[in-house]
């Protein structure tokens, strides 16, 4: 782990500490000088002064403050549960060729994700030609047989995707998961520009860096594309669990930026099949609804009888085509993660085209094969439970202890289909400004894309970094923090 940098006499970077580093770095090559498209902003900040960062980076904490740019922690209730999102002021910087790679490989995985739900829910042509089990399927967690034969608006499934990356020792870009179902993140993704734009306008002079700020208007027009009713007249609304949902301030972002309304379930009502907003003027016709509720939750007629948090009726008025989800209801069962290996062969099937991007090795709990040589290199293994998420219900094999690993084997042995195991990625680390020193951290990268009239890819994302030394878990409900993400223009 590199504990600090030093600019030595050649302008190099030198690195404190001592003995073999796996992970591929990002900002900086073997020799420790900065790969080419970071030397424009490492000279400056060698001209400034490490002194600067200290002053921009307290800036930077404030202006979080100020907006209340937060996030939600419910298992660290005796410190407070909402916190400033922890960001890292170096931003991680894309080179435009890589970006490209990286777009195509996005926009190609949707599509063929976007066939595949089409395909389960009407006809399933995949499980019959034997590509993926049916058994995997039905078993599912997120396969929702009540939605069956409903067509959505445009035969759009996956209307909001965002699809985790990581780069392996070796630098190369692998697909983590997919996010299909409400994924978040997107407003950090702004906030994060807003903020580095103020307090580092002089990095930005050095670049040309493709916008992130659209996003929003983006996605409203994708929103409209759906609507019953027409594009001009779509009445939209942001559907919202309410305040204690971690994603609460996410919510309210997006609905203002895009300016429609934010509503909770109790703000709805549906009557003949059409869903109306209940306003002061009365009720008012909504055609697309942008839900931010699982689909367990979205509708006590349908799924969960004790929800609160939905809209009774609000799958029949979709089955109706009077009103328009984002995204659709059953689409979680692409992303979940044990569908997730078959995922390359779902791009073959349905396009006839090899992966642009790979994917991360994975062993099925269900093949008694798989599940044997886990549970017999435990210590190597990331396990994952196929319906979680945010980092919660994972063993990371080689920090783990022997009683952890028990209490997993039994789990996998109880229920295998609940389960998943992959190796150990070295993930990529990056440069970062931690406590007045530069330390090396790992990350992820969160890209955004939108299927509207086509499938857009905001030039940029999530850049996720475990800032706890040593860790791979870069979730923010685990500790983690963000960086700014910047697509060259060329």
């Amino acid at each position: 782990m590199l504990k600090q940098f030093q600019s030595g006499g050649t302008g190099q970077l030198q690195d404190r500490d001592e003995g073999p580093v796996m992970a591929f770095h990002e900002f900086y090559q073997d020799d420790f000088r900065p790969r080419e498209h970071y030397l424009p902003m490492w000279e400056h900040i060698q001209i400034a002064g490490q002194q600067m960062l200290g002053t921009k980076a307290r800036d930077a904490h404030l202006a979080l403050h100020n907006e209340g740019v937060t996030f939600t922690v419910y298992s660290d209730a005796d410190e407070g549960i909402e916190r400033v999102w922890p960001f890292d002021i170096l931003p991680r910087i894309i080179p435009a060729a890589e970006w490209n790679q990286i777009e195509a490989g996005i926009k190609q995985r949707i599509r063929a994700l976007n066939l595949f739900l089409k395909d389960l829910y009407h006809g399933q042509r995949i499980l019959k030609d034997g590509v993926v089990p049916p058994e995997l399927i039905y078993r599912g967690k997120d396969f929702r047989r009540e939605i069956m034969d409903i067509i959505p608006p445009h035969d759009i499934y996956t209307h909001i995707s965002g699809v985790d990356l990581i780069r392996d020792e070796d630098g190369r870009y692998l697909v983590l998961e997919d996010n299909l179902r409400t994924p978040s993140g997107v407003s950090y993704m702004i906030e994060n520009r807003i903020i580095e734009r103020r307090i580092l306008p002089e990095f930005f002079a050095r670049y040309r860096v493709r916008r992130v700020e659209h996003y929003p208007d983006l996605l409203l027009q994708a929103l409209r594309h759906l609507s019953p009713r027409g594009a001009e007249s779509a009445v939209i609304v942001v559907l919202t669990p309410g305040i204690f949902n971690s994603a609460y301030f996410e919510h309210t972002f997006l609905a203002k930026e895009m300016g429609v309304e934010l509503a909770e379930g109790r703000d709805l009502v549906c009557k003949n099949d059409k869903v109306y907003l209940k306003t002061t003027l009365g009720l008012r016709q909504v055609d697309v609804i942008y839900r931010r509720v699982d689909d367990d939750f979205l509708d006590p007629l349908v799924f969960r009888a004790d929800s609160t948090l939905g809209v009774a009726g609000v799958i029949n008025a979709w089955r109706a085509g009077n009103v328009a989800l984002a995204n659709a209801p059953g689409a979680g069962i692409a992303d979940d993660k044990a569908v997730y290996a078959y995922v390359p062969d779902i791009i073959r099937y349905y396009l006839g085209e090899a992966p642009i991007l790979a994917s991360v090795p994975t062993y099925q709990m269900t093949d008694p094969q798989d599940r044997t040589y886990v549970l017999d290199n435990m210590q190597k293994m990331v396990i994952k439970a196929v319906a979680e998420s945010g980092g919660y219900g994972m063993l990371m094999g080689p920090s783990s202890s022997a009683t952890q690993r028990a209490e997993f084997a039994r789990k996998i042995e109880e229920n295998p289909r609940n389960y998943i195991a992959q190796p150990v990625v070295q993930i990529s680390r990056h440069l970062c400004y931690l406590d007045g020193e530069l330390e090396s951290r790992h990350l992820d990268l969160r890209p955004f894309a939108i299927f509207g009239s086509e499938i857009e890819v905001v030039p940029g994302g999530l850049t996720r970094v475990a800032m706890t030394k040593g860790s791979l878990v870069v979730n923010s409900s685990q500790g983690g923090g963000s960086k700014d993400t910047w697509v060259l223009a060329d």
